[in-house]
């Protein structure tokens, strides 16, 4: 099925194909067939790009004139909005989502407040404080006064299982907060971001240079970011591995990073929580396929209830509507590539090897002659220390762990380099918070509640990442801290 997505990336405010004329091709998961091209930059288009985010950001008055940026950040709201459904369609073309979940957490969910609350933010954030006067070194009155600053340019590098979501949410606050950036969106899933680079560029009054958009298939080019010297900030959402890379990268010039990582995340459910409900936790390993780094992919289910817990969430992976991501009631569409495919299959039998109990899927469905699609898969019988339960498998896979009591299900929970996201369920709300507190990880689902949106800080602990995504904290990522003092005398 063909579509006509944006080829062309932005860079100092022109809409540009590759110095070389070449192209790669953007691919459905779901058909395996070619959507159409997109623009294969090398590493000089990505220095264009950094030299004119450098320019914008010292040469223009953007990271000053706060009504220039809520201007311009309300048009692209507004322009945003009138392509909705076209952007609705691109995503379920080039990402393999379900449609259903475009309503929700892949597109009406940051288009209708990622941008929105960073553009709030401009007239209501504190950007000077003053400190009470004090005695400056030499005994003489001073005034003092703290001032919030743009970082400089920001590197925005984006993976592809939730493209839109992340990349709208490092622009707004990137942008709100004065920054010039420079957006590298993952091979898999280019075209939501040059559609986002072109209506910058035409239906904005945003300054050449401010927000670039870079697309390559070779994946080092995004490394451009990390290297250069005109590059304040890295802002990276991607595995642990990567992050790792770009911390041992950005050294050299000291860059400032914001990594959000990956999880392996873990629903706790106590012995008095309402099983029925609470195993029900168990389906976000089938929300995209199980591709979302705060999926809570371990189940820690009482031992007391392990074996009922195992038959109700085994009943619950297998009504799961999957397959074609075009069709409405879908909730589980197909892994984003041949690779990722075989990753996911790989652990599979990994977590056979390694004695867990398949207990439900585990393969290729045989419906499915095209696309990369794998059956919802449940190991019951997992020791935490499997590998299927130590590492991020970002699949429909999901394992269930026994525990003891309380102190034993936040021992498994904390037993991982990750600390993303979780969850705990109790028929005493008391007795989840307790839990909650104990869990090492940035956030916590209690009793089915969801601490996600353009107010609420995202991040994790450990192997997770460093900085908050929204929120104020996440806001502030973006600032510099200058303090200044002047004598009263």
């Amino acid at each position: 099925m063909a579509s006509q997505g944006e080829p062309r990336m932005l860079i100092d405010g022109q809409l540009v194909a590759a110095d070389s004329g070449k192209t790669f091709d953007n691919i459905n998961p779901a058909t395996e067939e070619v959507l159409g091209p997109v623009a294969d930059a090398s590493a000089s288009e990505m220095r264009r790009a950094i030299d004119a985010a450098r320019r914008a950001f010292d040469d223009t008055d953007w990271s000053t004139d706060r009504g220039l940026r809520k201007r311009c950040l309300e048009q692209l709201q507004e322009a945003l909005e009138g392509e909705r459904e076209a952007f609705r369609e691109e995503l379920i073309l080039e990402v393999g989502c379900p449609r259903l979940i475009t309503y929700g957490p892949q597109l009406d969910g940051p288009m209708d407040g990622a941008l929105r609350y960073p553009t709030k933010l401009i007239d209501e954030f504190a950007w000077e404080t003053d400190l009470p006067d004090a005695p400056g070194p030499m005994g003489d009155p001073n005034v003092r006064r703290i001032w919030k600053e743009p970082v400089g340019v920001v590197g925005a590098i984006v993976p592809w299982n939730y493209p839109f979501e992340v990349t709208i949410n490092k622009i707004a606050q990137a942008l709100a907060t004065g920054n010039t950036t420079v957006l590298k969106p993952a091979p898999d899933t280019p075209w939501n971001a040059t559609r986002i680079g072109r209506l910058v560029a035409e239906r904005t009054d945003m300054p050449a240079g401010v927000l670039n958009v870079v697309t390559s298939s070779d994946h080092l080019v995004g490394e451009e970011l990390t290297l250069s010297p005109k590059v304040d900030m890295i802002s990276f959402t991607g595995s642990t591995a990567v992050g790792k890379r770009i911390m041992e990268k950005g050294a050299a010039t000291l860059k400032r990073t914001f990594l959000e990582l990956g999880g392996k995340s873990a629903t706790v459910v106590l012995e008095d929580a309402d099983l029925p409900t609470s195993v029900l936790a168990g389906l976000g390993v089938c929300f995209h396929a199980g591709q979302g780094c705060a999926i809570q992919t371990r189940m820690l289910i009482a031992r007391s209830r392990y074996d009922e817990g195992v038959e109700l969430v085994k009943g619950a992976l297998a009504s799961v509507p999957w397959g074609d991501p075009q069709r409405p009631d879908v909730m589980m569409g197909p892994l984003i590539s041949a690779k990722q495919r075989e990753r996911v299959l790989g652990y599979i039998r990994k977590g056979v090897d390694e004695g867990a109990t398949l207990a439900l899927g585990g393969a290729r469905p045989e419906e499915y002659d095209k696309g990369f699609y794998v059956e919802p898969t449940l190991f019951s019988d997992v020791d935490n220390s499997m590998t299927i339960a130590q590492e991020e498998i970002f699949g429909p896979v999901l394992v269930v762990i026994p525990f003891d009591d309380d102190d034993d299900a936040v021992r498994i929970a904390n037993e991982s380099v990750y600390g993303l996201s979780g969850g705990v369920f109790s028929g005493s709300l008391e007795r989840s918070l307790t839990v909650a507190h104990r869990v090492r990880t940035g956030g916590m689902a209690v009793n089915g509640g969801a601490p996600f949106g353009p107010d609420v800080p995202f991040g994790g602990y450990k192997h997770s990442g460093i900085g908050r995504q929204n929120g104020i904290a996440g806001f502030e990522q973006y600032l510099e801290t200058k303090a200044v003092a002047w004598s009263k005398s």
